[in-house]
C-alpha cells in the first residue's frame, strides 16, 4: 500500500482531472422520476451540494486558521513540520477528508451510480494509500511526536469536540484561503456549473438557449475572477498577510 501511495502522491494532482472527467460518463441514476416523482432532481441537487459545500468549507477551515507547507518535494512526501494546531487538531487529514466530500458532493450532485460507486471508492483507496505513506515518512521523521498525535486525533473522522475553541483561538485569514484555494474554486465552481446546467434542463425550462448563455456567463465570470486573482497574486498586489 505504501509503494503505491508514494506512486499516487507524485501524479495525485492528474488524480482530480480524471475524476473530473468521469463524471462525463454515462451512468443509470441514483434519484429516478419513477420512485421520487416529477422533483426527483431537488434531491441529488440539495444532496449533493449540501455534501461539497461541507468538504469545500473544511478545506477551507484547514487552510484559513493554520498555515500549511504543502507537503512534497520532487514529487515525494515531505514535511517541515508535524502541523496539529487549527483543523489538524479535530483530525490528521482535514484537507483530504474535505477533497473526499468535494468529489462525493458533485458525483451525487452528477446522479450518477457509476461515479458514486465505482469511482467514489476508488478515490478512498488512492487517499488510504497516500496517507499510509505520509504516516511512514512523518513517523520517521517526528517519532513520538507523531505517534502521541495519532493517538489523540483520528486519521479520518473528524472530532467535533472543541471545535468552536479551535475557532475562537485561531483568526481565520480569509486572504490566505483565497490565494492557496483559488485554482481549486475555479474549478469546483466550474464543474458544479456544468454538472448542474447540462445535467438538469427543468433548471432552466428545458430550453438550450437559456441554459447556454447562463453557462457562458457564469464560466465567464469565473475566468475574469480566477485571472484577477492570479495576477493580484503573481503581482503582489494581494498577500496572505
Amino acid at each position: 500500500m505504501i509503494s503505491i501511495g508514494n506512486f499516487f502522491f507524485k501524479y495525485r494532482n492528474f488524480v482530480f482531472i480524471f475524476l473530473y472527467l468521469a463524471l462525463a460518463l454515462p451512468s443509470p441514476p441514483i434519484f429516478t422520476r419513477a420512485v421520487f416523482g416529477s422533483h426527483y432532481y431537488l434531491w441529488p441537487i440539495s444532496i449533493g451540494l449540501l455534501i461539497t459545500v461541507t468538504g469545500q468549507l473544511i478545506r477551507g477551515a484547514s487552510i484559513g486558521l493554520v498555515y500549511i507547507v504543502r507537503g512534497g518535494r520532487d514529487g515525494k512526501v515531505y514535511a517541515e513540520n508535524l502541523v496539529t494546531a487549527g483543523m489538524f487538531n479535530h483530525c490528521r487529514n482535514p484537507l483530504y477528508v474535505g477533497n473526499i466530500l468535494m468529489l462525493a458532493g458533485v458525483g451525487v450532485l452528477s446522479n450518477s451510480v457509476l461515479y458514486t460507486a465505482v469511482f467514489i471508492p476508488l478515490f478512498l483507496f488512492i487517499y488510504q494509500a497516500i496517507v499510509l505513506a505520509e504516516e511512514q515518512f512523518l513517523r520517521a521523521k517526528f517519532g513520538p511526536e507523531f505517534e502521541a498525535y495519532c493517538q489523540r486525533v483520528n486519521r479520518w473522522l473528524p472530532k467535533i469536540q472543541g471545535l468552536r475553541a479551535t475557532f475562537e483561538h485561531h483568526r481565520f485569514n480569509a486572504r490566505r484561503w483565497i490565494l492557496k484555494e483559488y485554482n481549486t474554486q475555479f474549478v469546483w465552481l466550474a464543474g458544479i456549473s456544468l454538472v448542474l446546467l447540462l445535467t438538469y434542463p427543468q433548471l432552466t425550462g428545458h430550453d438550450p438557449e437559456l441554459r447556454n448563455k447562463i453557462l457562458g456567463g457564469a464560466l465567464l465570470l469565473l475566468s475574469i475572477v480566477y485571472g484577477g486573482l492570479k495576477y493580484a497574486k503573481k503581482s503582489g498586489r494581494m498577500t496572505a498577510e
